[in-house]
């Protein structure tokens, strides 16, 4: 049996806002090239400045690897400007991590604090993974600067699967 459908027209960005983005200053081989503080889980609202703002550092960027739980929605593409960026979403990605992938295929590692977050905790976070020195991973970086463990993490509504293939998980 196969399931066929449409393709998912990509979402148009609004006027996006200024992301709240800390880059490293050059890149190196430290594990992290930044660190990005959204103001909400809505992919729609906050990717667009961040595609820009990486944009203007690093050139086009194609892709986005995010966490499939962390997020409300998950569109499949973001049309940004003249472009359009593949979202892709993963259960295995850390909630803390976003991963773009330029159209020079450099990819670029994110640290993503909590929307939640207290912005002392925030700034923290975001300095500490743009710092070339720093070699620790981001969750550890989270957890060092005192972020809650269940901020990086929200129910999901596609958690609950009938056997047969998918369910909302609610009983009608």
């Amino acid at each position: 049996m196969s399931v066929t459908g449409q393709p998912a027209a990509p979402i148009a960005a609004s006027t996006p806002s200024a992301p709240r983005l800390v880059l490293a200053t050059t890149r190196s081989r430290a594990v992290l090239d930044g660190g990005w503080w959204p103001r909400s889980w809505d992919p729609a609202a906050e990717l667009p400045g961040l595609v820009l703002a990486l944009a203007e550092r690093h050139g086009r960027i194609r892709h986005i690897m995010l966490n499939i739980h962390a997020w409300d929605s998950r569109p499949h593409r973001l049309t940004v400007g003249p472009d359009v960026v593949r979202l892709g979403w993963f259960d295995t990605l850390d909630p803390a991590l976003l991963v773009a992938t330029t159209g020079r295929d450099i990819q670029v590692d994110l640290l993503v604090v909590p929307p939640a977050t207290p912005p002392a905790a925030a700034e923290r976070a975001m300095a500490t993974a743009a710092d070339p020195a720093d070699l620790r991973r981001a969750p550890e970086i989270l957890a060092a600067v005192r972020v809650p463990p269940a901020a990086t993490t929200r129910p999901d509504a596609y958690a609950v699967w009938d056997n047969e293939g998918g369910g909302d998980g609610v009983t009608r």
